[in-house]
């Protein structure tokens, strides 16, 4: 959902000075490598990397442990989030949820290339 929007505002993320889209999931490597083919990847300014156990997710504190989310996938995942940082500094967090929705599936412009844009 979130990635095609990014690789489409290329332009406008590097004329706000954006040299990279990091883009991970809690998933294993090999999930992420068949993804980041599928999304076609390679060669734009999006870079996916998995965080099999968690330890980015739980640092960031955006574990996702909605009941729903528990009971379909059977283990946390990591919530709908994109933070912007400058030379090591966060500037900008945003999450895409709600209470009614906690994955953000509904509402991703939060997080989404353009909400982004907007923030930064």
């Amino acid at each position: 959902m979130q990635v095609p929007g990014y690789k489409d505002a290329r332009n406008e993320l590097r004329a706000k000075g954006i040299d990279e889209v990091l883009v991970y999931c809690v998933n294993d490597p090999a999930v992420m490598q068949s993804w980041a083919k599928d999304q076609k990847i390679a060669g734009s300014l999006v870079t996916f990397f998995a965080d099999q156990s968690s330890t980015l997710t739980k640092a960031l504190d955006v574990e996702l442990t909605h009941p729903g989310v528990m009971r379909a996938l059977g283990n946390p995942r990591c919530k709908r989030f994109a933070i912007y940082v400058d030379n090591g500094t966060i500037k900008h967090v945003a999450v895409s949820e709600t209470a009614d929705d906690p994955t953000g599936d509904g509402d991703i412009s939060a997080s989404a290339a353009k909400g982004m844009l907007e923030a930064i």
